[in-house]
Parts: C-alpha cells; sequence; structure tokens
C-alpha cells in the first residue's frame, strides 16, 4: 500500500537540509546600474566538481503531471547542485529525501510558488521536475562534465501525492 505524502509550505528554513530556495531577500539585495535595478545577491551557490566540470544554463519544459501523483523514483547527482527557476511563474512541486544508507528516506514535498526556486544540494536525493498545472519553463543551473552524475533509486512501494 502506497504511504501518502503531505505537502508543505516552501521557506528556506524547512529546505535547508537540501540546498537553497531562490528567491528575493531583502536581506540580499543591494542597489546597481546607479539605483535602477536591486540586486539578490548570492541566492545560492552552482557546485560543480571534476576536472572537466563546468556550471552550465538550461530551460526545461516540464509537462504538468495528474494526481493522485506516485512518486516511484528519486535521483542525485555526485558531481554537482542543480538549480530550477520557474520562468512562467507557475506553482509546483519539489520532492526531496534525507539520504539513508546510500538510499532516499522518506520523501518530503513542497510546494513552490511560481517566483520560488531551489538549489538542490550536490548530492541530494531529488524527484525530477514536477509541473503543474500547465506546460512550464525553468531556468536550471547544473553540471556538465565527464562521469556518471545521475544515480538514480526506485522505491519497491511508491509514495503519493494528493491533488495540491
Amino acid at each position: 500500500m502506497a504511504e501518502k505524502l503531505t505537502i508543505q509550505p516552501l521557506t528556506k528554513e524547512a529546505f535547508a537540509p537540501f540546498g537553497s530556495v531562490i528567491e528575493t531577500d531583502p536581506a540580499a539585495m543591494r542597489y546597481i546600474n546607479g539605483g535602477t535595478t536591486e540586486r539578490y545577491n548570492a541566492l545560492a551557490v552552482a557546485e560543480a566538481v571534476g576536472e572537466d566540470a563546468k556550471v552550465i544554463i538550461n530551460i526545461f519544459r516540464g509537462s504538468p503531471r495528474s494526481f493522485p501523483y506516485a512518486v516511484g523514483m528519486m535521483e542525485r547527482h555526485p558531481f554537482g547542485s542543480q538549480s530550477f527557476s520557474p520562468i512562467d511563474n507557475r506553482p509546483w512541486l519539489v520532492v526531496v529525501a534525507q539520504d539513508e544508507g546510500g538510499k532516499p528516506g522518506r520523501p518530503q514535498v513542497f510546494l513552490a510558488g511560481g517566483r520560488q526556486g531551489v538549489n538542490y544540494g550536490r548530492n541530494v536525493w531529488h524527484h525530477p521536475l514536477i509541473a503543474m498545472g500547465a506546460v512550464s519553463d525553468f531556468l536550471v543551473v547544473d553540471r556538465l562534465g565527464g562521469g556518471n552524475n545521475v544515480i538514480e533509486h526506485f522505491f519497491d512501494t511508491p509514495f503519493v501525492i494528493e491533488q495540491p
């Protein structure tokens, strides 16, 4: 029997064990360009390890998922972080888990607003992109380089996310 997962709000404090929430923060703001631009500085740090590693910027276009949704797998990236920031201002789901002996523990689900991004820390278990409601574009910063940078784990029994 699949376990149901509860959805919690995405906050910097709740997400801290998994990486960073990317959103405007008055504490990180400074004016640049002669005072015409607000810069929200250093909201997350991209990681890329390996001799030939580079940080790259992509656009991912996610198709919306149907609910209830079965979380049957998680992935992680041992050689770099991976950030997702929505472009279309639509809410989306973030699913992460603590590492338990080389595999993901019980997943946690966060409801991200359309102006909130996340930066998954290197080696953090997470589910692939979960867009909701409509096809949605995301600015994605991750690693390009050699080595197998994706490790997947498939659960014996999936977890279920009810209608958000």
